[in-house]
């Protein structure tokens, strides 16, 4: 979803006003005749907030070049925000006059990246003001500008950076929009990829200009570079006279033992807010449940296009139906909200973090649609191109470790929500029966971590019952 931005004005000149009413330029007859020229204004371009969660904002790639000729609405710059990569949108028309961010670097939200000219007789003056901030650091200046008035005669617009619900949002303008969509390329002056990608890239020495992306609008993604790695060792393993490259066993690609790696922008973000977590006071309990009929069901509707994740989100919401404390959440420590609807956060694993891609209303929609629109976020999360709203909606989270064998473990609980389930592998047990007997049975273990605030052991036990029964008798899921 689009967000408006602040945006700085600085007239060119402290001599003239704009006059809204007026034209660029106009010519006033009388007894004293006289030329009046409104001068333009020179536009900061500033680091977009992208999530409620982002600080800084790191510059994948420039789509237009310093001197392009700007129309509102076109794209401009794409930033890698904490969860998503996302094309920053012009809201005026003018000339890129000035980056003063390039490539690869970070920028705080609410600094200045880039100046935009009104007028083509503008750029030099942008590239001076430019020049003359460049010996700080565009978050330095943003820091300095906000703190104390400027001495430079300045107009200024202020809307919310951070992401405010739909039907709160206000209506503002601003100099800067964001959007989750742009072109593939733009006329050819650039190629759209992953950050990771782009590192895989290098590491692999493949040449991003041949590869085809399979991402949204053509996006190159980290498979798409793995194909094309392997399809040229293949073309070279099948050249006369040339051996395959030769492999170090225990050694991953671009790794060095003892190197230092500072966090991504995803992982600063994760970090922030395990730490914040530790804030709250919070408690776990287990729960072992019989999963054959589950595993059953999920054979018959499975070449439906049925997931297993879709499959556990869709029992726990309605088992949430019948607890919705456990559905619940404390933000302030003073009160705690019956979220009206249940939206499951299903974590997934991504190139370089984690992000939790949320199935909404996930109680009221049918398994099949379900399961398509899983598959849509998690492809949109591997390409990081999910919405603001499509990953922090969530009410309840599932952390799944099934597949890789793990049979228990605890999650940590997000902040703001109540609780998060860690599910482990489905796997064949010898158990007793109630008359004596010994059977093998296929079971899981749950684990439910919740705020100790609003729910309690009780709530947790009449719940993880309640999940255990549908799962045990999963009719209603196919419903």
């Amino acid at each position: 979803m689009a967000r408006l931005l602040n945006s700085s004005f600085v007239p060119s000149s402290s001599s003239f006003r704009r006059r809204p009413t007026l034209p660029p330029a106009f010519h006033i007859s009388g007894n004293r005749s006289r030329t009046t020229q409104v001068q333009a204004k020179i536009r900061e371009i500033l680091m977009p907030a992208l999530s409620s969660t982002m600080t800084e904002g790191k510059i994948v790639s420039w789509i237009k070049s310093e001197g392009d000729k700007l129309s509102k609405g076109e794209s401009v710059v794409v930033v890698e925000s904490d969860k998503a990569d996302m094309d920053v949108e012009n809201f005026y028309d003018g000339y890129l006059a000035a980056i003063m961010v390039d490539e690869g670097g970070v920028a705080t939200v609410g600094s200045a990246i880039a100046l935009l000219a009104e007028t083509e007789d503008e750029i030099a003056e942008a590239v001076s003001k430019a020049s003359s901030s460049s010996s700080s650091s565009p978050a330095t200046t943003a820091a300095e500008s906000t703190s104390s008035p400027s001495s430079d005669p300045q107009e200024k617009i202020v809307d919310n950076a951070g992401p405010v619900p739909a039907s709160k949002a206000p209506v503002t303008s601003g100099s800067v929009v964001a959007s989750s969509t742009h072109p593939a390329s733009e006329g050819g002056k650039r190629i759209v990829a992953s950050p990771y990608a782009k590192k895989l890239a290098k590491e692999l020495k493949v040449e991003l200009g041949r590869v085809v992306g399979t991402g949204p609008l053509g996006r190159i993604v980290a498979k798409d570079v793995e194909a094309a790695a392997a399809s040229d060792v293949a073309a070279v393993g099948s050249s006369p006279g040339v051996g395959a490259a030769a492999t170090v066993p225990g050694k991953s690609a671009g790794i060095e033992l003892g190197m230092v790696v500072p966090f991504t922008t995803m992982q600063g973000a994760v970090s922030r807010n395990m730490v914040e977590s530790l804030a709250v006071p919070t408690f776990r309990v287990g729960y072992t449940i019989s999963t054959g009929a589950l595993d059953a069901l999920y054979k018959k509707i499975k070449s439906k296009g049925v997931t297993m994740t879709a499959l556990l989100a869709k029992a726990t919401a309605l088992a949430l139906v019948k607890h919705p404390v456990v559905n619940s959440s404390c933000r302030d420590g003073k009160s705690f909200t019956y979220n009206s609807s249940i939206n499951i956060a299903v974590a997934v694993a991504i190139d370089g973090g984690l992000i939790t891609p949320v199935l909404q209303d996930a109680d009221k929609v049918d398994i099949y649609s379900l399961s398509r629109k899983w598959k849509e976020l998690v492809d949109k999360a591997r390409a990081k191109q999910l919405q603001p709203h499509e990953y922090n909606t969530g009410t309840f989270t599932l952390s799944n470790l099934g597949m890789f064998g793990v049979d228990r473990f605890d999650a940590i609980l997000p902040p703001g929500t109540g609780a998060i389930m860690a599910v482990g592998a489905s796997q064949p047990t010898v158990v007793a029966s109630k008359d004596g007997r010994i059977g093998m049975k296929n079971q899981m273990q749950v684990n439910v971590t919740a705020d100790h605030r609003v729910i309690y052991g009780a709530d947790l036990a009449s719940f993880l019952q309640t999940l255990a029964k549908i799962i045990e008798d999963p009719k209603d899921l196919t419903f």
